[in-house]
């Protein structure tokens, strides 16, 4: 009879899930090229329309690493959705986008900015500063 051989288990760092991102934005073909590149990159996106759907994922159990959102929506602007993200999850990082800011925009919490009309890279970029790499 052959001797038998038992594989040993592969050493080194486990698996990681991806960074995942929340992106806002009432504007369909925003989200709809932002979420493409985001997802091509690398990054778990879910994709909301509004600040309410978008509150509403996060009283849920999904993992989030950042929250994206436009400043200029109806109902529930950006602002808001961001003051009350922070109240669901404090340690959330948000990412404000609009075309309408001036260089600071301040809504009483901490929070990064990115000026609309933005390129795709520079959008990546900014995400990188903020949470790191996809799998990092």
């Amino acid at each position: 009879m052959p001797p038998v051989f038992h594989a040993e288990p592969a050493l080194g760092k486990p698996a990681r899930s991806p960074r995942t991102i929340l992106l806002v934005d009432d504007e369909a073909l925003i989200i709809l090229a932002s979420a493409m590149i985001l997802k091509q990159t690398g990054y778990r996106v879910f994709e909301e329309h509004s600040g309410a759907r978008a509150l509403s994922l996060l009283r849920g159990e999904e993992p989030v690493d950042l929250l994206i959102t436009d400043f200029s929506m109806p109902g529930m602007d950006g602002g808001q959705l961001a003051r009350a993200s922070k109240e669901l999850r404090p340690d959330l990082p948000v990412l404000i986008t609009s075309g309408y800011m001036n260089s600071t925009l301040d809504i009483g919490i901490s929070h990064h900015t990115l000026r609309k009309p933005y390129l795709l890279n520079q959008l990546l970029e900014a995400i990188e500063k903020i949470i790191g790499k996809p799998q990092e």
